[in-house]
């Protein structure tokens, strides 16, 4: 049986892909009344915890895993499979979603039912966390605290990267989102594996596709990985290290030759919200061991 936490992370990674056009410079506007919030997205309801805003929150969607508070508020559902039942059960007075959230004909509903939404941009990057904490800051009025966060989270990820900045040699990086009967799901560039992999200054293996395929085992040996990245997690999605690295396409690679291999929980590598330069630091250290020396 897969727990609802692994089905949310999976589910979280395979849609964390980069939506094309998505505008950093779009202001937002405050909310009528916000008094009853429902934040679809887990980084977004971080943020919001962040922000010392919580007490608006009548509602999350099943990727918000994080703060531990979080898990106490009704789930309305997945962020990408939205009911306009689930979120009006909570009776809420606005709602703000992260980019590719939906179905759009979920939304429609909800805005002909006058519950008013807004839309966060989603990207995998530094100035995308930023840029997410700014729209919170205006959606919900409080921009004050949120150039506040910002700057400490803005602080915080320079560091973070700072941590790999006269690494010589940059390691490859393969994230594999699952091996169901055997077949590799990777990620390519546009991701959020793909951005976190960059902000631990590392590249990632696959860069000739966007999102998450299949690949072949060819493939896998001439992307030569020398990490291999997953998400950590139980039930039917698990890897053992044994199935990992017998795979014939793995076996062959640095990574699977040296046995390499790092597991990090989905929600606090791929969420891209407040914890994300802690998540850097792990991610680094684990890739690059003794070589960022007393970083």
């Amino acid at each position: 049986m897969v727990s609802k936490f692994s089905r949310a992370l999976g589910a979280l990674a395979l849609a964390a892909t980069l939506t094309a056009g998505s505008a950093f410079g779009e202001d937002l506007k405050p909310f009528p009344d916000s008094s009853r919030l429902v934040a679809v997205g887990g980084s977004l309801t971080e943020i919001i915890f962040a922000l010392g805003e919580e007490g608006r929150l009548v509602g999350r969607d099943s990727t918000a895993v994080y703060p531990e508070a979080a898990l106490e508020l009704p789930d309305v559902g997945y962020m990408r499979a939205l009911s306009p039942e689930g979120v009006l059960s909570v009776n809420p007075s606005a709602l703000l979603v992260l980019t590719g959230s939906g179905p759009k004909e979920a939304l429609d509903v909800l805005s002909k039912a006058s519950i008013p939404y807004q839309t966060v941009p989603e990207g995998f990057s530094h100035e995308g966390i930023l840029a997410k904490i700014k729209a919170v800051g205006q959606a919900l009025d409080v921009e004050d605290k949120a150039r506040a966060l910002s700057d400490e989270v803005d602080k915080d990820l320079k560091e973070a990267e700072a941590l790999t900045a006269n690494v010589a040699a940059r390691k490859k990086v393969l994230f594999i989102l699952s091996m169901q009967d055997g077949k590799v799901q990777a990620s390519g560039t546009g991701s959020a594996a793909n951005g976190i992999i960059a902000l631990a200054g590392a590249e990632n293996a696959i860069t000739d596709y966007q999102g998450y395929k299949a690949l072949t085992d060819e493939a896998i040996i001439n992307a030569r990985p020398d990490v291999i990245l997953m998400m950590d997690r139980g039930g039917e999605l698990a890897v053992s290290d044994e199935a990992l690295f017998t795979h014939p396409g793995i076996a062959l690679t640095p990574a699977g030759q040296n046995h390499k291999v790092v597991r990090i929980d989905g929600a606090y590598l791929l969420g891209f919200g407040p914890r994300t330069a802690s998540a850097v630091r792990d991610l680094a250290r684990a890739i690059y061991g003794d070589a960022l020396g007393g970083n």
